[in-house]
Formats: C-alpha cells, structure tokens, sequence
C-alpha cells in the first residue's frame, strides 16, 4: 500500500433545507485546496450560487466556505492538514435518501484536489407529515398536491365573493344584486347560461381579472404542480367564477383574461418570488419571504400554511437575468383628432417602472426544458390617481428550442404567450395572445451586443376611448398582432431600447362585428451608466390609434411623453450575456 494512503468516500445525506454531498477527506498538505463544479443531476447544468462548506471532521466546524459561480464551478482554499469534509447545498433541490460511496487514494503530498458533485436524485423521500425531514420535490414532483389548490381556488372565491357582497351591495344587473350568488346561479348558468361580452369597466375586466386569474395560477404552482397543470386549474378557476360568482351572464372576455392572461400573468410573479427565495443559496430570510410574498401572495400563502412541505424553492437553473427599476418625470402631450374636432393638452407626471429579462439566451449550461424559462415582464404605475396603472407588458417562452448561428449568435425560438395592458391617458388596449417568434442574442463586436425578440401572432384584444360613454365604450375582436424589441448594449456603460408593438383589432369574436381599430405602440430609451448600478436616462413613448366603426365618426388619436429617468439597475452591467471564451475577453 503506497505511503499516506486514505479512504476518500462520498456520502448523501438529507438535511431540512437541501442536499449536501459530504466528502471526507483524511489528508491534505499544511494548506490545499479543493475545486470542482456543482450540477444539476437531471440536467446536468451548473448551479449557481450553490453554497459551498468545508468542515473539520474531528471538531464538525466550519473551516472554510465558498459559492460556485455562473457555471458551477468552485474554489475553496484548506487551512491547515487534517480530515475535512466538503458539503454543498442550495435551496430548492428537494430532498432525497441515497448512499453512494466511493473509494480513491489520495496522498497527503497533493495539495489540491478536484472534486465535481451534482444536487438532486431519483430516490426522493415522499412527503410525510410525520417526517420532518420530507417535503415536495419540484425535480420529480413527489410530494406535490392537486388536492390543496382546487380546495383554496373556492375557497379564494367564495371570500372575495363575501367582499364583493358587501363592498359593492348596491350594484345591480337587470334588477339582479351583482355579488347575490347561490348554487341555482350556479346551476342555471352551466346548464342555461348563454356566453357573451360583458360591459365591466376596462381596468376591470383586461387588469383585475388577469390579476384574479394570477392567483388561481399560483396556488397551483406553489403546491407543486408544473405549468400546465397550473394552466388548467386557473382556467377552471375562472370558469368557476363565471358560473357561481356573479348572477350576469358568464363572459367570454373573462374567461379568455383571467383563465390565459392569468396563467401568463401568474407564471411571471411566481418565477420572480422564487428568484427572490432563492436568493444566493441560503435559507430565505425575513425580508426575502415577505418580498416573495407580495410578489405572489398564493406562493407566500402555501409556505406559511404547510411549512416545510412546500418549502423547497422552484430552482431556477440560474438564468441569465437583466432587471431595472426606473424613476421618471414625465411630460406627456395627446392629440384628439375626428371629423368634428381638434384637441390637445399637455401635463406633466411622475413614473415608477420596474423591468425583468429572465432567461437571456446564450448563457452556458441553461437549457429551455420548461415554459417561461425565458420571459420579460415590464410595469409602469403614474403618479395620479385617474390612470394609475400605465402599463402590464408579459411576453414568456412556452414551447420551442435553441439555436446559434456561429460563435456570435444566440437564440430561442418557438411559441410565446402575451399579456397586454397598455393605457395612456386618452385610449387603451389590452390582449392576451399567443405568438411565434424568436428572442436572441448577437455580439456585433468585443464589446457591443444586441439583443432582441421578433414575434408575430393573433390574440384576444380589447380596445377603446378611456372616457367611458354608457356602459363601455371599447371593443373586443380577434387581434393580429407583432412586436420587434431591440436593445443595443455598449459595454458596460451605455444602453439604447427599442421596442415596437402593433394590434389590429377586427370586429371578429366581438360584440361589434363593423368596426376596427389599429394601434401602435413606440417605446424608445437612451440609459448611460453613471457610477456602480445608478444610471441616467432619456425616454419617449409614442402610442397611435386610428379607430373606424360604422355608427360613429372615425377616431385618429394620438399620445407621446418624453421622460427624464433615473435608473438602478439589478447589476452594474447591462444584461449582456457572455459565452466566447476567454479570448475575447
């Protein structure tokens, strides 16, 4: 036997908030290191941020520690000679029972050591309530519930129902009580019912209800369910509101909101209150559950009420991100031009917008294996009180694949879902909507990349004045739409936006089947770095809408505001992903 030999044995052990991987190593140099890379055992990615520990075996303390970078790949360094062990974990990975020993010989003269590990398994340790060590596992779906969430959908509605009744008592329909619901209305509306357009307020049916929708969604998600399981309890959902939470006629327009634009809307606020959990791989602290919280109150609710059940974090698979919160002074001027007038007026307001890319192409190691691995959502609130929500933009990857063209070139490509809600001040537009396209990544020298999306599809659209006359005063139809989005990084100092969207809206799967709207959308923006995370920035926005029905005169509209934002951004940088190699570095 060669001199100074050991045993080198890798054991998986379960504790409550991850998996940790122990290597026992009996002899190292005066001062060693050990390196290696952390995986994803399904697949086979780096895990960023996965926590790395190195403990005493004799004295069981923590000698040294570390994280893994972008691509999984650690560096530790060792004190002193002795036996360790090297534990890794990261929130979210479940919790699984298995032994895996391994023999090596190792000398006490080699100083460093490579050591390469994976989190997660096939042996999972189902749920149980009289284990405390057990919960759900999102790789393998152990543990997940379909139960809790088609119990706390009624039960969301059945309370908002109880508000409803009170908050809004003296609102009737037909001289029927809105809210005054029972299981007749239940029964007459499923058997009976007839399906159309309802008249509810704009910000009613194309906000609130994709938001209502949203939370169908995350029960779903935060009990464990994947997307497309979640997509059908949220539909259900809606219909269930539709037939049993109001006494007026069920209406397609919801349905096609809260039941699509909702899982869209939802998906979105529970990929970011996981991000929020999962911070940098360590147990969620105080702040980090209430953001998560008032980011999807469903996913908040679930880990408060079942404890460590659902405790383990949807795991991201460390997407390249690019997000920015925006504070903005703005003068917006509107132009109403018909047959009979013109108008005009200018104001000035303040803005606060929030901005996420999640899952940019061309990151190594990330794979689009699931819906809204890639997705971009943007929010804009104003500073009145007459239009306070300016804008809800989501467009998410659902199905689709990858593809490079050369070492420049990275995309996405395949099936998006969309959720609209754009209001400027005189006309608005809402759509949910499925589009194909392609969101990519092109480094057009050392330094300057552009990314971009390119989508073209058909949606549900609602579009019309804001001064509402009689009951409403806007229009549903069948909408083509496109959108081009541009972004023009130069280094690390400065960014240029683009971003186009355009809605036709026909009179098709409306209630006026004679008319038509188009509207167009500009946003454009000029953002340079100022110092750390802090930038300036220069925005205009730009909204068109030609409007012709056969009862009115014809609508041409028009609205622009120019902006001088700050900005703080998620990270010094832009959000330009790398994958070229050293070289060009």
């Amino acid at each position: 036997m060669q001199p100074a030999r050991a045993m080198f044995r890798a054991i998986l052990v379960v504790l409550p908030l991850g998996i940790l991987i122990a290597i026992g190593n009996p002899a190292l140099a005066q001062e060693g290191e050990i390196t290696g890379s952390v995986k994803d055992h399904l697949s086979d990615q780096g895990i960023q941020w996965a926590t790395i520990s190195v403990r005493d075996v004799t004295t069981t303390k923590v000698v040294a520690s570390g994280v893994t970078d972008a691509e999984g790949a650690y560096s530790v360094r060792i004190p002193a000679l002795g036996n360790y062990s090297v534990e890794a974990a990261k929130l979210g990975y479940g919790y699984y029972k298995t032994m895996a020993p391994e023999m090596i010989e190792i000398s006490d003269t080699i100083p460093k050591q490579t050591v390469n590990l994976t989190l997660g398994g096939a042996e999972w340790l189902p749920y149980n309530p009289d284990e405390p060590k057990s919960a759900m596992s999102w790789e393998s779906g152990v543990g997940k519930s379909y139960l809790i969430p088609a119990l706390e959908i009624p039960t969301f509605l059945v309370l908002l129902n109880v508000y409803d009744r009170y908050a809004y008592s003296d609102l009737e329909d037909n001289g029927k009580k809105v809210y005054d619901t029972d299981l007749q209305t239940f029964w007459d509306h499923v058997v009976d019912g007839s399906w159309g357009v309802d008249t509810d307020a704009f910000d009613i049916n194309q906000f609130a209800h994709p938001y209502q929708g949203s939370m169908y969604h995350g029960f779903a998600r935060s009990a464990g369910l994947d997307y497309w399981e979640a997509l059908i309890y949220t539909n259900l959902g809606s219909f269930l509101w539709e037939t049993a939470g109001e006494t007026t006629d069920p209406s397609i327009n919801d349905q096609f909101a809260s039941g699509i634009g909702g899982s869209f809307f939802g998906e979105a606020l529970f990929r970011m209150a996981s991000l929020v959990l999962e911070g940098d791989g360590g147990k969620p602290g105080m702040w980090q559950e209430l953001g998560a919280t008032i980011i999807s109150p469903p996913t908040g609710i679930n880990r408060y009420a079942f404890g460590n059940r659902f405790m383990p974090v949807f795991p991201s698979h460390n997407p390249a991100t690019f997000s920015r919160v925006q504070l903005g002074a703005n003068l917006n001027s509107t132009v109403n031009e018909d047959q009979s007038a013109l108008s005009s007026y200018v104001r000035t307001e303040g803005s606060l917008s929030f901005t996420m890319a999640y899952g940019l192409p061309g990151k190594p190691g990330y794979g689009y294996t699931r819906p809204f691995d890639y997705f971009h959502f943007e929010f804009t609130t104003l500073g009145n009180t007459d239009n306070p929500f300016d804008n809800i933009m989501i467009r998410g990857y659902l199905l689709g694949d990858e593809y490079q063209l050369g070492n420049s070139y990275r995309g996405i490509w395949g099936l998006y879902g969309g959720y609209d809600y754009i209001s400027p001040h005189i006309f608005r537009v809402s759509s949910t909507s499925l589009s194909l396209g392609s969101t990519y990544q092109w480094w057009l020298a050392r330094a300057v990349a552009l990314q971009g999306s390119l989508l073209g599809g058909v949606g549900y659209a609602a579009a019309g004045n804001v001064i509402q006359l009689g009951e409403r005063d806007y229009h549903y139809g069948i909408a083509p739409q496109g959108l081009v989005g541009l972004r023009l990084i130069l280094g690390d100092r400065a960014m240029l936006d683009l971003t186009g969207r355009t809605y036709y809206l026909t009179g098709m799967g409306g209630d006026d089947p004679g008319g038509r709207e188009i509207i167009n959308r500009l946003d454009t923006g000029f953002t340079v770095r100022v110092y750390g995370q802090h930038a300036l920035g220069l925005k205009y926005i730009a909204s068109l809408r030609d409007a012709r029905y056969p009862d009115r005169a014809d609508s041409h509209q028009s609205a622009g505001t120019v902006s001088l934002v700050y900005t703080w951004l998620g990270k010094a940088r832009f959000g330009a992903v790398e994958w070229r190699g050293a070289d060009y570095l």
